[in-house]
Order: C-alpha cells, then structure tokens, then sequence
C-alpha cells in the first residue's frame, strides 16, 4: 500500500470497534504530540467509526472528570467545559452533535513536556516531567511542585528519571511511573529496558522495579494496572509483594489507557527509528503502529482494533468520554470558540460579527 497519498488520517480498523463504542454509549479521546491533535473517536448507528482532529499544540495528558476536560499542550494547560445544549444547536451541524467541549480557560505554565494529567479532590495535577516531580496547577505560579522522589536532589529541568505516569485513587495521586532511579540530566537512558519502576506517593517508597519502560498506571477496580512499553505487556501490580502478572501481551508501543466496563482501550505508537533509546527495544517493525487497541478485560482478547496509516505516529493518551455518542471540541484556532457562550443558566451561540 502506498501510504505517500493516502488522505489525512486515514485508518484501517477491525474487529468491534465500532460496535462496543455505539452499544456502550461512549466516544474516545486519543491525544497525539506528534501530530498536534486531539482525536475524537465515536461511532454511528450503522457500524460507522467517525474521527473528529483538532489542532492543540503538542497535545499530551488529557484530564476528563464529568463535564470538564484538560489538556495538556506544548506550554500551557487548557480547560474546557461540555454543554450539550450548544452541541445540539451547533450552528453549522445542527442536531448532530449530544457533546461539545468549549475552551474555558489556559494556564501558562511554560514548557514543562507535562504528561498524564488528572483533575483531583482539590484541583488539578499533572506530571512535570522536565523537572521530575508532580506538579499542581493554578494561576498563582507557572507550576507548584507538590512532590518528587526522594532519589530526586534538586528542582531543574533535566528530565532525570522521566516521571511520566499518574495513577489517583480517591482523586488523590497515589501512584507514579517513571523510567528511571537516576539523578543526572536523562540517566533514565542508560537502563531503558529494566530500570523503571512505579512508586507510592504518600510514602514515597518504590512498590516494583525493574520494569521495561512503565507508562500509564492505573487503578481499577482496587487493581494497579500499568502498560510496560519495552515489554508489549499490560501487566498488574502486586503492591505488597512488588511483583507483577502479565495480564496480556499486546503487540506495539504502549501508552495510553482507559477502562469503560469490561473494555480497556490502549495505544500503540510507532518506534522512533532515528532515537538511540528506542533501538534498544525488542519491537518488530510489524508491530510498530501508531493505533488503538480494545482488551476484552475478562478473556484478556483484543476485541477491536484501529491502525492509523498517515498523519499519526504516536498516540500518547487515551480517555474516555461516557454517555457521548457524537462528541466535538472547540479549539482556539478558528472563531467558533468565540461564539459560543456558556452561563450559569443559559447558552447562547452569538451571531454577532467584528465591526
């Protein structure tokens, strides 16, 4: 297949796709730096999977809890807010549309390579990686570290153990991955396929290591799940006895991942072929896709897949957005977001122009 001439984001897609996202109810948000986007993935009621891109710069973590959503881009964190009622009278799709997320507010945090990212009890946090630590967000400050591993020395932006993951439990951060125990710019590097580990934050303590490049930790159902990259494994925690079981093994570059019901949806990314780190790993090219993939959690089965054959390289977050059949997402680089006015209780779609 010539890929050279294929249209914008154009997919392969198998198995039930389609099917689990329109019988459940739910629609999909996939964020990829690479491309600058944030994806929307649902489905119609003819086995149909529709795709919604919008433009966020270097688009990384992304937060959803109810009716808000954040997303972490290049230099700063944007938050919106769903209001049906604008998606239903959405001027230019009317009645198409049963969600739409409006941009609400930024931070300006500056550039931080913020990774997963998740609205809390008390506010909102995200996973400083260039300074190793958690970080709180508000508009007092660029970032306000909240905490660091203790094998962490100083606040600096080096990246020295690539803190990427963040798992919360009573909307409070709990658990944390990262690649590496190194406290030099980037030492991570030097043990990418054995030297990560996940921790506890309330206690700062190591729960396993020796891992293959942990991403996206995650607690379901009282179990700490997590994505080992290098591996192609998802894999559950034993956080009392730091040992791990492979719950699947899933082809690809993992990282991203969500649970609705019996489903776990996880990403593949493509492996960097001009990075040292990532030629270390033991990834056949056949797997190397930037994709989506649907775990029957009980049978431990890929039910559904999506393989994007241009325009996405790498896919780094996955959430879902519940009861959403056909969501959108305004973005500020057209004027739609302008439009669009959201009060305590009314919404308005203006009609008035510049003068």
């Amino acid at each position: 297949m010539n890929r050279d001439h294929l249209p914008p984001f154009s997919c392969q897609v198998q198995g039930q796709v389609a099917d689990i996202l329109y019988q459940t109810g739910i629609s999909l948000v996939l964020s990829t730096y690479q491309a600058g986007k944030v994806l929307l993935l649902s489905a119609s009621e003819d086995g149909r999977l529709i795709q919604l891109p919008r433009t966020f710069n270097r688009a990384m973590g992304v937060a959803i809890d109810g009716d808000r959503m954040a997303i972490a881009t290049k230099s700063e964190v944007v938050v919106l807010k769903n209001s049906r009622e604008l998606a239903e009278n959405y001027p230019k799709k009317r009645g198409v549309y049963d969600t739409m997320f409006l941009p609400m507010a930024s931070y300006y945090t500056g550039y931080l390579d913020m990774h997963d990212l998740h609205f809390g009890v008390d506010g909102l946090y995200g996973v400083n990686t260039s300074f190793s630590c958690i970080t709180k967000i508000d508009d007092q400050f660029s970032f306000r570290p909240i905490w660091q591993p203790p094998f962490i020395d100083s606040l600096i932006s080096e990246d020295r153990c690539h803190l990427n993951g963040l798992a919360m439990v009573d909307n409070q951060p709990t658990y944390v991955s990262a690649l590496g125990t190194g406290n030099t710019e980037r030492s991570w590097r030097d043990s990418i396929t054995n030297g990560g580990v996940i921790m506890h934050v309330p206690t700062s303590e190591v729960v396993v290591k020796g891992l293959g490049m942990p991403h996206a930790p995650r607690v379901y159902d009282g179990v700490l799940y997590c994505l080992l990259s290098a591996n192609q494994e998802l894999v559950c925690v034993d956080t009392e006895k730091g040992t791990y079981d492979v719950v699947a093994h899933i082809p690809g570059f993992l990282r991203g991942m969500a649970k609705h019901g019996d489903y776990l949806f996880i990403g593949t990314s493509k492996i960097r072929t001009n990075s040292s780190s990532f030629g270390k790993l033991n990834i056949p090219q056949e797997s190397s896709i930037a994709g989506l993939q649907i775990l029957h959690l009980p049978s431990a089965q890929i039910v559904g897949t999506v393989s994007w054959l241009s325009s996405v390289d790498e896919i780094y977050d996955v959430q879902v957005l519940p009861q959403s059949r056909r969501p959108n997402i305004l973005n500020t680089a057209t004027g739609d977001h302008v439009k669009a006015l959201l009060i305590p209780d009314k919404t308005y779609w203006s009609n008035l122009t510049e003068s």
